[in-house]
């Protein structure tokens, strides 16, 4: 084929025209590993954009309780968060699903898309929805600030480990000016454990860079052969952070799929739902909330 003919050839365009959309995300995920782009609010401008949005369940009985701060995959809050929800408050918790989508529209004309390719609310962009919902939480009378645990379910667990990896830099969250205030003077004290769903920990993640420096027990819950986070990615993250002596808990899911405790699903999802490993997910959880209640 000639140089000329070849230019005139519609399937030559095309390639071109895909590696120039896919060189534009590409472009697009780095500027947002490094925070360009974003527009920060003070903490107290996001805790008021996020606050009106949460659902909050609490247990029977007088409190201060433990509590459960949920934050969802990138799709939003489905059906899921509901059910951690609940088995926490069955085991005496407080739960506090943290809604990042419905306050900046995010549910509207598919858009949550974008966030699912990291084009927009990236993990160290929603990392700053986790530090300042800890903030918040702190302040709830109904919530002990000793005992609170961040739940995240793949997106969601993307930016609380992100959170913890930005805080361990000494740099904030990227869609914040400064830390919240309690962050500031207390640091994560009272962050008693972490359970991550799932979670990516790929080359757009600032964990899989550099870890995280807290000594927050963490407990991971990963699928084999993930379809839409690659586990090994956190795994290699796991054994780094085992070396420096971080409390981490880890559980292999096999034969289920990412997303196997939500219903909701999207059309054309090839994801299932298996109460099954729900049921021994909900299990692993139970224990590992007791041992923090308890203080173990």
């Amino acid at each position: 084929m000639g140089a000329s003919r070849m230019w005139t050839n519609p399937l030559v365009w095309a390639v071109l025209a895909l590696l120039v959309v896919f060189g534009l995300v590409g472009c697009n995920v780095l500027a947002r590993y490094y925070g360009f782009g974003t527009a920060a609010l003070t903490p107290e401008q996001l805790s008021a954009k996020l606050r009106p949005s949460y659902r909050t369940y609490l247990p029977d009985g007088p409190g201060p309780f433990p509590a459960a701060l949920l934050f969802s995959g990138c799709d939003g809050p489905k059906d899921n968060m509901e059910r951690w929800a609940q088995s926490v408050v069955d085991q005496g918790w407080a739960a506090v699903i943290v809604d990042s989508h419905g306050p900046r529209g995010l549910n509207d004309a598919q858009l949550w898309r974008l966030v699912c390719i990291g084009q927009i609310l990236p993990g160290p962009e929603r990392a700053g929805d986790v530090a300042v919902a800890i903030e918040d939480a702190r302040a709830m009378e109904a919530v002990d600030p000793d005992r609170i645990v961040l739940i995240g379910a793949s997106h969601g667990g993307w930016s609380v480990l992100d959170m913890l990896s930005l805080h361990g830099q000494g740099a904030r969250p990227h869609n914040l000016t400064r830390w919240p205030e309690s962050i500031r003077a207390r640091g994560l004290e009272g962050i008693a454990g972490v359970i991550l769903l799932y979670p990516y920990c790929g080359v757009a993640s600032q964990v899989r860079s550099n870890g995280w420096k807290a000594d927050v027990p963490a407990l991971f819950l990963l699928v084999k052969d993930d379809t839409i986070v690659d586990e090994d990615s956190c795994i290699d993250v796991i054994e780094r952070m085992r070396a420096a002596g971080r409390p981490v808990e880890t559980h292999l899911f096999e034969g289920t799929t990412h997303g196997f405790d939500q219903a909701e699903k999207n059309a054309f999802s090839m994801l299932e739902f298996s109460p099954e490993a729900i049921e021994r997910a909900k299990e692993i959880t139970r224990r590992f909330l007791a041992d923090i209640a308890d203080g173990s």
